[in-house]
């Protein structure tokens, strides 16, 4: 018997507690309380310390989550029809994660990904591994930690400037880090990671992820529409903009920062007819008021 068939077997047997969420989430809470008498580098290196333990206990309970999805056939069958999963279990989390301290509010989910062609068990190890499930949980933490300085500063000015901390509190500051799943089928799982703060005009960070169900790799626009995409979807952009100004739209010129054609890392989803669709950030073509702009592009 090989390592990761031993492991199987052994995994097969793991009993996940019921309390298991309950017992995470006050060990978050205990994590993040500290005293309110705390302020400047001492606030923020706990804070920050804080938010690392809250995102790395969150991870802990998916990798367990993973493992034994990915080794417990009748785990995973009725895991399939949880919410958040789907029927495939390509991609979910297990549940999201909040807490709150000094009035500033934190509500993190951390994305998995589960692809039946991808090696997702270190056969030496028995440990969830692979690049991208690190890389979108190190990204989820840096926001809701980056963010939570940022409000931590905030609140600090505020209060320094003459602010209460009922009008502090009144602010209702939020912090949120969660995904969306914009296609998954048998041939692509497209999905977006954002991260929002509710306050300094709603600042907001999105990260695009474009997968091959087959081979795990990311699908890219020559990929969907083929070696002269760059000419289609600018034509196609063009086009749209030029509808989209007759019905009222206002967009930019491009001498003064309007569209000139797509970049190198356009942000892009697969939607559910397997098209791309090109996305612009608030002000990035347009007034802020248009918000994200998209185009969604069909080879013709």
């Amino acid at each position: 018997m090989g390592k990761l068939e031993k492991m199987k077997e052994e995994y097969d047997y793991i009993d996940v507690p019921e309390e298991l969420g309950v017992r995470i989430q006050r060990e978050i809470a205990k994590s993040l309380k500290q005293k309110s008498g705390k302020n400047g580098a001492a606030r923020k290196n706990s804070l920050s310390k804080g938010i690392r333990i809250m995102v790395t206990a969150a991870a802990a309970v998916c990798i367990i989550f993973i493992v034994v999805l990915n080794t417990n056939p009748v785990f995973a069958k009725e895991a399939a029809v949880l919410p958040g999963i789907g029927n495939i279990a390509r991609l979910f989390t297990f549940r999201s994660y909040e807490t709150e301290m000094d009035g500033i509010g934190i509500s993190v989910d951390v994305p998995f990904i589960d692809l039946p062609s991808v090696e997702m068990i270190a056969e030496d190890t028995g440990v969830v591994t692979g690049e991208l499930n690190q890389e979108m949980y190190r990204l989820c933490g840096k926001y809701a930690e980056n963010a939570a300085l940022r409000a931590e500063e905030y609140r600090t000015a505020f209060l320094e400037t003459g602010g209460t901390e009922e009008e502090w509190e009144a602010h209702n500051i939020r912090i949120t880090v969660s995904y969306e799943i914009k296609q998954q089928n048998d041939t692509y799982l497209s999905f977006i990671i954002r991260g929002t703060d509710n306050w300094a005009n709603v600042y907001q960070d999105t990260k695009y992820y474009n997968l091959n169900v087959s081979t795990g790799k990311t699908v890219t626009l020559e990929d969907l529409l083929g070696s002269g995409f760059r000419e289609l979807v600018n034509e196609s952009i063009r086009e749209q903009i030029s509808e989209r100004e007759m019905a009222g739209e206002v967009f930019w010129e491009t001498d003064k920062g309007g569209f000139a054609g797509i970049s190198e890392d356009v942000n892009f989803y697969i939607n559910e007819s397997n098209h791309p669709v090109i996305v612009f950030e608030k002000y990035e073509i347009a007034p802020g008021s248009s918000g994200e702009i998209e185009f969604e592009i069909v080879n013709r």
